[in-house]
């Protein structure tokens, strides 16, 4: 994969009733990380008293995290929403040219700020809730 432009990478919301995505609005910089615990089975007969995992155990998740501003209060208050009421929501994001991750998360952290001189900002990470599918780009 060739280098990408960072305002190419996207985060969509999922309308529960339309079932369409929205891309959540003036996102300046995002972040995913995936994640998944080991199940330690060592015991004293492992060679030479290495570490032995167990595949195909433990817990996997996601995290998506993201800062910017939002430009108009429709979107404010659809993620605003859903913060307060600890909704977990079908999200859907966009990396361009590898493919498009989707899953139910929750949002698990809003903070707004602001500068004097500037506009208001906010950052907000996702917890998945569940398993994420990935479609990889044609």
């Amino acid at each position: 994969m060739a280098a990408q432009k960072g305002k190419d990478l996207l985060l969509k919301i999922i309308d529960p009733i339309s079932q369409l995505p929205t891309t959540v609005a003036g996102m300046r910089s995002r972040r995913i990380a995936f994640n998944a615990e080991s199940v330690d089975v060592t015991d004293f007969e492992s060679a030479g008293r290495w570490r032995e995992l167990l595949a195909g155990a433990g817990v996997q998740r996601a995290a998506i995290s993201g800062s910017g501003i939002f430009k108009d209060a429709a979107s404010d208050a659809k993620i605003r929403t859903q913060f307060f009421a600890g909704a977990v929501t079908r999200f859907q994001t966009v990396l361009p040219d590898f493919g498009t991750l989707e899953g139910d998360f929750q949002i698990v952290s809003l903070e707004y700020g602001a500068e004097h001189n500037g506009e208001v900002t906010f950052d907000m990470s996702l917890e998945s809730a569940g398993a994420i599918t990935f479609t990889a780009a044609a």
